[in-house]
């Protein structure tokens, strides 16, 4: 397990050696477990402007068919979309609260970007590490992307 101090908080991730099985910003207690060097150095390299860093981190978790759909649609999001949208990216367009789920459930903050999708309004809707952590990563990818 490791702690990365970033401008939205701490960023706590644990794993198996190979990959990351879970992240959250703020101090919540994870079980000890090792943090691959790829995860470390793609994070740091995020933060410092490298956006598209985190597409090479191995990430892992476990759910139901679509949830873990979900978490791998999610991982190819470059930017913001609304939770109708994501649906549709999984393949079941009538299921946004299904696919809101996938955001809800998602237990790998930040390397499994749910905090990029938005309400059809443009609204930020929920994010379990909190709005102003959400509103933060939002602006930091946006200021990356002019």
């Amino acid at each position: 397990m490791i702690t990365i101090s970033t401008p939205a908080g701490p960023f706590t991730m644990t794993g198996n050696g190979v990959a990351v099985t879970a992240a959250r910003f703020g101090n919540d207690d994870l079980p000890a477990g090792e943090v691959p060097q790829i995860a470390i150095d793609s994070v740091k390299a995020y933060l410092d402007g490298d956006i598209g860093a985190l597409n090479q981190v191995p990430v892992a978790q476990t759910g139901t068919a679509y949830l873990e759909h979900c978490w791998e649609v999610l991982r190819t999001l470059g930017t913001p979309i609304t939770y109708t949208d994501f649906a549709a990216l999984t393949g079941k367009p009538e299921a946004v609260r299904a696919a809101a789920q996938g955001c809800a459930r998602n237990q790998i903050a930040l390397l499994v970007p749910c905090h990029r999708v938005l309400r059809a309004d443009g609204s930020l809707g929920g994010y379990r590490w909190g709005l102003d952590v959400k509103r933060w990563l939002l602006d930091h990818e946006a200021d990356r992307r002019r």
